[in-house]
C-alpha cells in the first residue's frame, strides 16, 4: 500500500523521510553481473499516470539510504547525486532502468527503484551480485626433484583475482588427492586485495612419492561460482623428477656386436637403474681380483684371445650389487708350408699343408691363379702345369672381417726335351719338320740344316703352354738333308737331328703333326668306333668274321713289306750321298 502524506508537509521532504511501502506482489529480485561488465537493473514498476518523478537509491549496511539518481516525469531531465564511487558510471533511462558501468565488487548492494506521485511512493528493490572469474591456476614453487619414501613439498597451486573465492583441488594422473596422514598433506590459504576486493587462493601440497609416481602428471584446479553457475579451470600438467636408489646393475658391451675378434676395441658400460644413475663403478677383469674404479665405461683396446673371460661391475659402496658378462675374443691362425716362392724340378714330390687354428670351425678355400680348386693340392710328381700361384684362404663365417690367407708361388723347372716329326705335303712339293720342345724356363729353339734345299718358313712357333711348345719349318729339299733342332734354357742345351730325303723320295715312318691332346681325342673316337664295330661283328656270322680278320692281316703284312723296301732304298741313297761328300 502507498503511504498517505499530510498536505501541510512539503512533498519532497516528506517523501524522503517517510517509509515507503513495497508494491504488493514484488519480492526480492537479483541481478548477476560479471566483474567489469555493465549492471542493468529494470525498475520493475508500472509507471503511474500521475507520476511526478522517479528516483534510485541503495542501502548502506546499517540500512540508511543513499540516493544516486533522479528523473522528472515532466521535464524529462536526469540528475545524478554526488556519490564519488558512482561518478560517471550511472545511466537512467526513460523507463527508469538504471545501468551501472564497469561493475565492481563494491556494487554488491541492495538497490531500490522509487516512483513518486502526489500521494504515493512505490518501491521495487533489486539485489546486485558481482562475480569475477579467477585466473588459470598454475603450479609454482615446484620442487626440483622428489625422493621416494619421503614426505616433501611438491609445490603451490595458486589462482588469482576471483570473486567470490574459489576452491583448489589437487590431482595425480587425473585422480583427486585427499589428505592422508604421512603421505598427503594439503594446506589452503586465501588473501583479499584491499583495493579490488578480489581473492587470491593458494594450496600447498606435500606428497610422499614412490617409484610408481615416475612420469605421473600432477595437476590442480580451481572451482568458482559465476553468473551462470559453478565452473572449474584446470592447470597445466607437471611431471616431477623422482629420485630413487639403484636396485639393479647391468653391464653391456659397446659397440654392440654379434662377435668380437682379435684387434677390436671394446667398451664395457655399467648402468644402474636408480635416479640419478650412479656415476662411478668398480670394474673387475678376468684374472684380476682387484677392481678398477672408473666412470660408467671402461675401454679395452686391441684385445687378444687371452682377454676371453667373465667381466663384472658393481656399485662403489655396494659390491654385492653387481652384474657380469662373458666376452669371447675370436681368433684365427693360418700356417702354409711351404709358402712364398718355391722352385722344384719336374717329377719332384712336393707336400703342401695349410694348418688352421681358430676359436671355432673355420672354412678353408684353395685358389690357383684366382680359380677355386675343388680340393687341396697334392704333388707326388710335379708337372709343368702344376706351376702357378696358390692361395690358402680361411675365414670364420660368424665373425665379420676375420679371415686369413697365405700364398705359394710354385715354379716347376725342367731341362729341354726334344721330339722331332716330319710330314710330306699332299701335293708332294714340300715337307714340314716340327721340333716339339718341353722345358722350363722356356727353351730357345734354333734350327740348322745340313745339305741343300730351300727353306720356305723357318720361324713359325706355337704358344708356350704348360712348359711345351713347338717350332716348325717347311722345306723343299732337292737332295737328302739333315735338320738339327737345338733347345736351350738356363739348365741345359739339348740337340736332336732328323734325316729328310729329297722331295722325289717318299718318307718312311712320317708322324702326323698331332698334339698329345688331339691324339687322345682321336683314340677316344677310335675306341667308340671299335665298340660299335665289335657290336655289329658279334651279330654277324662267324664265317664273315673269320674272313674279315683274314683279309685285315693280309693287308697289314703287305704294308710292312712296302715300308721296309722304301727304307732300304732311302738308306742306300743317303750312303751314296755321304760318299760323294767325303770324296
Amino acid at each position: 500500500m502507498a503511504s498517505k502524506v499530510s498536505p501541510s508537509c512539503r512533498l519532497v521532504f516528506c517523501l524522503l523521510i517517510s517509509a515507503a511501502v513495497l508494491r504488493p506482489g514484488l519480492g526480492w529480485y537479483t541481478v548477476n553481473s560479471a566483474y567489469g561488465d555493465t549492471i542493468v537493473m529494470p525498475c520493475r514498476l508500472d509507471v503511474p499516470q500521475n507520476l511526478m518523478f522517479g528516483k534510485w537509491k541503495y542501502e548502506k549496511p546499517d540500512g540508511s539510504p543513499v540516493f544516486i539518481a533522479f528523473r522528472s516525469s515532466t521535464k524529462k531531465s536526469v540528475q545524478y547525486d554526488d556519490v564519488p564511487e558512482y561518478k560517471d558510471r550511472l545511466s537512467l533511462s526513460e523507463n527508469y532502468t538504471l545501468s551501472i558501468a564497469n561493475a565492481k565488487i563494491s556494487d554488491e548492494k541492495r538497490f531500490v527503484c522509487m516512483l513518486v506521485t502526489e500521494d504515493n511512493v512505490f518501491e521495487a528493490p533489486t539485489l546486485v551480485k558481482v562475480f569475477k572469474q579467477p585466473s588459470k591456476p598454475e603450479i609454482v614453487n615446484k620442487a626440483p626433484f622428489l625422493e621416494t619414501d619421503q614426505l616433501k613439498k611438491l609445490g603451490d597451486c595458486i589462482s588469482r583475482d576471483s570473486y567470490p573465492d574459489g576452491n583448489i583441488t589437487w590431482y595425480r594422473n587425473g585422480k583427486v588427492l585427499q589428505p592422508v596422514e604421512g603421505e598427503v598433506a594439503i594446506l589452503f590459504k586465501k588473501e583479499i586485495d584491499p583495493g579490488t576486493q578480489l581473492y587470491t587462493v593458494t594450496s600447498s601440497l606435500e606428497y610422499k612419492t614412490t617409484r610408481s609416481d615416475i612420469q605421473m602428471p600432477f595437476t590442480c584446479s580451481v572451482t568458482y561460482y559465476g553468473p551462470s553457475g559453478q565452473k572449474t579451470i584446470y592447470s597445466e600438467q607437471e611431471i616431477f623428477d623422482i629420485y630413487y636408489p639403484t636396485e639393479q646393475v647391468t653391464i653391456q658391451v659397446l659397440p654392440p656386436k654379434s662377435a668380437i675378434k682379435e684387434g677390436d676395441n671394446i667398451t664395457l658400460q655399467c648402468l644402474g637403474n636408480g635416479n640419478p644413475p650412479p656415476e662411478e663403478f668398480m670394474f673387475y677383469l678376468p684374472g684380476q681380483p682387484e677392481g678398477i674404479r672408473s666412470s660408467n665405461t671402461y675401454t679395452l683396446t686391441d684385445v687378444r684371445r687371452n682377454a676371453t673371460g667373465d667381466y663384472k661391475c658393481s656399485l662403489i659402496d655396494k659390491r654385492n650389487m653387481a652384474a657380469s658378462t662373458t666376452i669371447t675374443v675370436h681368433f684365427l691362425d693360418l700356417s702354409l708350408n711351404p709358402s712364398g716362392e718355391v722352385t722344384k724340378q719336374i717329377g719332384d714330390t712336393l707336400p703342401v699343408s695349410c694348418t688352421i687354428s681358430a676359436s671355432r670351425n673355420a672354412t678353408v678355400v684353395w685358389m690357383k691363379d684366382n680359380i677355386r680348386l675343388r680340393s687341396s693340392p697334392s704333388f707326388s710328381s710335379l708337372h709343368y702345369q702344376d706351376a702357378g700361384n696358390y692361395v690358402c684362404e680361411t675365414a670364420l663365417q660368424e665373425v665379420e672381417g676375420l679371415k686369413k690367407r697365405e700364398s705359394l708361388t710354385l715354379i716347376v723347372e725342367g731341362k729341354p726335351q726334344i721330339k722331332m716329326t716330319k710330314k710330306t705335303d699332299p701335293s708332294g712339293l714340300s715337307k714340314t719338320i716340327i721340333c716339339h720342345v718341353e722345358g722350363f724356363p722356356k727353351p730357345a729353339i734354333h734350327w740348322t740344316i745340313t745339305g741343300s734345299g730351300s727353306v720356305i718358313n723357318q720361324t713359325e712357333e706355337s704358344p708356350y703352354i704348360n712348359g711345351r711348345y713347338y717350332s716348325k719349318i717347311i722345306i723343299s729339299p732337292e737332295e737328302n738333308v739333315t735338320l738339327t733342332c737345338t733347345a736351350e734354357n738356363q739348365l741345359e742345351r739339348t740337340v736332336n737331328s732328323l734325316n729328310v730325303s729329297a722331295i722325289s723320295i717318299p718318307e718312311h715312318g712320317e708322324a702326323d703333326d698331332i698334339s698329345d691332346e688331339n691324339r687322345e681325342k682321336v683314340n677316344d673316337q677310335a675306341k667308340l668306333i671299335v665298340g660299335i664295330v665289335v657290336g655289329l661283328l658279334l651279330a654277324a656270322l662267324v664265317a664273315g668274321v673269320v674272313y674279315w680278320l683274314y683279309m685285315k692281316k693280309s693287308k697289314t703284312a703287305s704294308k710292312h713289306v712296302n715300308k721296309d723296301l722304301g727304307n732300304m732304298e732311302e738308306n742306300k741313297k743317303l750312303e751314296e750321298n755321304n760318299h760323294k761328300t767325303e770324296a
